[in-house]
């Protein structure tokens, strides 16, 4: 029994790595100032993987994805790779730790807002320390770039990331239950609280909001 549930894990992990890959291929710019800086959705794959299995399946799924992005689809080398990896697992290992905590909406809404704060300061840190040696940018002006565009573009990339998890964690969840590669469970609520998607659609319509002022649309 115990090496059927491992087998069903990895092949879980598995699946949801490929997905987290082929989200990758979606990526969109988010601020015109900043074409160099794109948003793609893998980092949802991710972090519902670490609700299911934990913040150490997360970061596993976190590596995998990056290191399949980074031998074909990237063009950033080592560097592409590392910042994927740690913008990845700061958001999604830090949201699953908590949720692990407290199976709850509360522990996961209160997960994805910390992974949110990391992610947004590790990135920030991650931006003022490399970008000047990848982009040969004098650091002076990186830095003049942090508030105005690392910033805003961290946070609209956590608030999709969460809105996004809120919206299609318990669809998938429902899904992978009835293929069997996920046991019923005990300890999470069993009837569907529409508050959880209500959050999900007014976070997302503003990151919506926000994204279409940052690109001076509104």
């Amino acid at each position: 029994m115990q090496k059927k549930i491992q087998v069903k894990t990895m092949v879980l992990m598995a699946m949801l790595a490929a997905v987290a890959y082929l989200l990758s291929f979606f990526k969109t710019p988010l601020m015109p100032a900043a074409p160099f800086l794109s948003y793609e959705p893998m980092d949802v794959a991710i972090t519902v993987s670490g609700f299911l299995l934990g913040p150490l399946a997360a970061l596993i799924i976190s590596l995998l994805a990056a290191a399949i992005e980074a031998l074909t689809i990237g063009d950033t080398g080592i560097i592409g790779f590392l910042m994927n990896v740690l913008s990845s697992a700061a958001f999604a290992c830090t949201a699953a730790f908590v949720y692990k905590k407290k199976r709850s909406v509360i522990g996961a809404i209160a997960g994805l807002v910390l992974g949110s704060a990391g992610m947004i300061v590790m990135m920030l840190l991650w931006n003022w320390l490399i970008t000047p040696l990848y982009m040969g940018t004098p650091r002076e002006a990186v830095e003049g770039m942090l508030i105005p565009i690392f910033l805003p573009f961290n946070a609209l990339k956590a608030g999709l990331n969460s809105a996004l998890t809120l919206l299609l964690y318990k669809p998938l969840v429902s899904a992978l239950r009835k293929t069997g590669l996920i046991p019923k469970s005990s300890t999470e609520q069993k009837k569907t609280k529409w508050g959880i998607y209500l959050l999900g659609v007014v976070l997302l319509a503003a990151c919506i909001l926000l994204l279409l002022v940052c690109q001076g649309k509104l």
